[in-house]
């Protein structure tokens, strides 16, 4: 993880000289600065993706990681003293969040802006998608789909009793999956669809992801709920373990014939009290070019948010989709509702 450095203050000795000596010029990359990123991401891939920028444009580029929550607390309590300029981080709730506690400010560049699609971007245009990825169901190729398996609301029925693998509620991106369910259908759809699956839990919630990836190719459970890049980690031919377990898992993309998959955003804002703003606008635009979106998607098994730019690596093989539309906003905005139904629903 790269941090910022501690400068220290030094003394410049002053030369046995009545001629002083002329003053060096400064580096193209002193003249050019830095940007200094809070970012929830966690991924090596990333920094190389910012070491091609600082080498584009001579901006050095600075990287603190921590939690999305931990993040938006500390520029919180930071203020105007933060030293951070851009903030990165891998859910569109989390985004919401960051927003509400008035941590960001509107990107100024519009052209930054209409480079991803407008259901990717705050409607004030205080952050936007840098990088997109589908919650999917999978299950067991042994096993089978079950028949009939191809929508969310398929999950909650009483075939699939005793065959579910999910996470737990308190995981980001299944309240974002509840949040768009609450949108298009409402609180009440949405509680019913919550009762069933917790109804069809094969063990109660634990693990990440993978661990549900794990289960369901161990054959646990029939089928689970999970973030396509994580399934992309599985399908590495160069990784043996991993790869025997990715073979045994398919994938289903819910809802093709009514709203589509629903997907979640990476995102990026400006700090409110960034110092450089400028570089960090820069820094976003160049984040969302065509070319440089699909190294920074494929780097993690993710698709890219910008019309044209192509998807490859593992999850290329699963093939197209029809995406949701809804903007990524409601999914922060129905956030509080969707926990709320989760305690009353018993999915811990």
């Amino acid at each position: 993880m790269r941090c910022f450095a501690a400068v220290a203050a030094l003394m410049l000795v002053a030369a046995c000289s009545q001629k002083s000596a002329a003053p060096a010029e400064p580096s193209p990359a002193a003249q050019a600065g830095e940007v200094n990123i809070y970012s929830g991401r966690h991924y090596d891939s990333d920094l190389a993706i910012f070491d091609a920028f600082t080498a584009e444009t001579g901006i050095k580029v600075n990287v603190i990681e921590a939690a999305g929550d931990a993040l938006i607390e500390r520029l919180a309590l930071e203020g105007a003293a933060s030293p951070a300029d851009l903030f990165i981080t891998a859910d569109a709730g989390m985004l919401w969040r960051a927003k509400s506690r008035g941590v960001l400010r509107p990107i100024e560049d519009s052209a930054v802006l209409a480079r991803a699609p407008a259901h990717f971007r705050d409607p004030e245009g205080e952050w936007v998608g840098i990088s997109k990825r589908a919650r999917v169901i999978i299950f067991n190729r042994g096993a089978g789909a079950p028949e009939g398996l191809d929508t969310y609301a398929g999950l909650a029925d009483p075939s699939l009793h005793g065959m579910i693998c999910v996470r737990s509620s308190t995981n980001l991106y299944n309240q974002s999956l509840l949040a768009a369910i609450i949108a298009h259908e409402g609180r009440d759809a949405a509680l019913a669809w919550a009762n069933g699956v917790v109804a069809n839990f094969a063990r109660p919630p634990e693990g990440d992801d993978t661990a549900q990836i794990e289960a369901v190719a161990a054959g646990l459970c029939r089928v689970g709920i999970v973030n396509s890049y994580y399934i992309g980690r599985y399908l590495d031919p160069a990784d043996a373990k991993k790869f025997a377990i990715g073979e045994k898992i398919g994938v289903i993309f819910p809802d093709q014939e009514a709203a589509g998959t629903h997907v979640n955003v990476s995102g990026a804002g400006v700090v409110r009290h960034a110092k450089n703003a400028a570089n960090a606008e820069k820094l976003l635009g160049y984040l969302l070019r065509e070319a440089v979106q699909e190294e920074f998607a494929r780097g993690n098994n993710e698709y890219p948010v910008v019309a044209g730019a192509a998807v490859s690596g593992p999850i290329a093989t699963f093939g197209v989709f029809r995406e949701d539309d809804l903007p990524m906003a409601a999914l922060g905005e129905h956030q509080a509702e969707a926990v709320k139904i989760f305690d009353e629903a018993g999915w811990r």
